[in-house]
């Protein structure tokens, strides 16, 4: 699942957990234009099961090149 951190009603944080409960086997990656701590992210949110982070802006080749690598 790819989700942008931050979001109008609701925080990709927020949506990964509410999704996790659903299915806690679901790989999240979190795409941004804001510098993130992963470590502490990985800290603050532990079940979040943290795939990878990709920081915007991103060219399309390497969004997919990595989603790919992610799922496999």
């Amino acid at each position: 699942m790819l989700v942008d951190v931050y979001m109008p009603d609701m925080s990709g944080f927020e949506l990964s957990e509410k999704i996790l409960e659903i299915d806690p086997n679901l790989r999240v990656c979190f795409i941004s234009a804001a510098e993130l701590n992963m470590q502490a992210l990985r800290e603050i949110y532990p079940k979040l099961g943290f795939g990878c982070f990709i920081k915007k802006p991103v060219e399309m080749k390497y969004l997919i090149e990595r989603l790919c690598s992610e799922l496999d």
